[in-house]
């Protein structure tokens, strides 16, 4: 569907008319689709303002090369092509504290136990969770984030270019990396790879010693 976005359109309606008709405030529905935008989140926490019934938010942060590497394992009919999934990164709006229907947000990775007790605390008891790291605003990026951000890949991008004029086309040794490229692409495709890993670095904000790092394995998965 999201190859198409009036298709997409009529399925955000149609989610939301769903929403409408089962929420109560006896029933626990989980909402998971199509919620990647946060001005579709705001419809649906004002829906349930309208309805009386408690919400929560629950972000499950996950590594964006982590969920490529999902995606390839499932099933050909329900795995998203690479532009597709690129489309929906960029697209993608992460939940924050300071919005209001975000919130209570709770946040998970791969690796945590998901917080049932204070989820359920909060769905049934009304009671906010103590604060902790499932609810604490994330600390911010560092001031100059994205100036080494951009500084970072563009001098990865450089010593790529500077290998293949001499001639080396393989495991290029990158400085600040702890792994290599394994090959190198046309400039231009380097390029496109080097703006698509800063726009989701942006939302992701790594810490700043592991950019270099993260910027080679996006490649060493990307080139092709």
């Amino acid at each position: 569907m999201f190859s198409y976005s009036k298709k997409e359109k009529a399925i955000r309606s149609s989610i939301k008319s769903d929403i409408q008709r089962k929420l109560d405030s006896n029933d626990l529905l989980i909402f998971d689709g199509s919620n990647y935008i946060k001005g579709y989140r705001y419809e649906i926490y004002c829906t349930t303002k309208l309805y009386k019934t408690p919400q929560c938010t629950l972000y499950c942060n996950l590594p964006i090369e982590q969920a490529w590497l999902w995606n390839n394992k499932r099933l050909n009919s329900d795995r998203y092509d690479k532009e597709i999934f690129d489309s929906l990164v960029t697209r993608y709006e992460i939940p924050d504290t300071t919005n209001r229907w975000d919130c209570p947000l709770f946040t998970i990775m791969p690796e945590d136990i998901l917080m049932c007790d204070e989820i359920y605390c909060y769905l049934y008891k009304g009671k906010l969770p103590k604060p902790n790291l499932s609810t604490q605003i994330p600390p911010l990026a560092p001031t100059n984030y994205l100036y080494e951000l951009d500084n970072i890949t563009k001098t990865v991008t450089n010593v790529i270019l500077s290998m293949q004029q001499l001639g080396i086309n393989y495991d290029i040794k990158i400085p600040g990396s702890s792994v290599n490229l394994k090959r190198i692409t046309i400039p231009s495709k380097l390029a496109i790879l080097r703006r698509q890993f800063i726009t989701f670095s942006k939302m992701q904000q790594n810490e700043v010693d592991q950019i270099a790092t993260l910027f080679v394995q996006y490649l060493n998965n990307n080139i092709r």
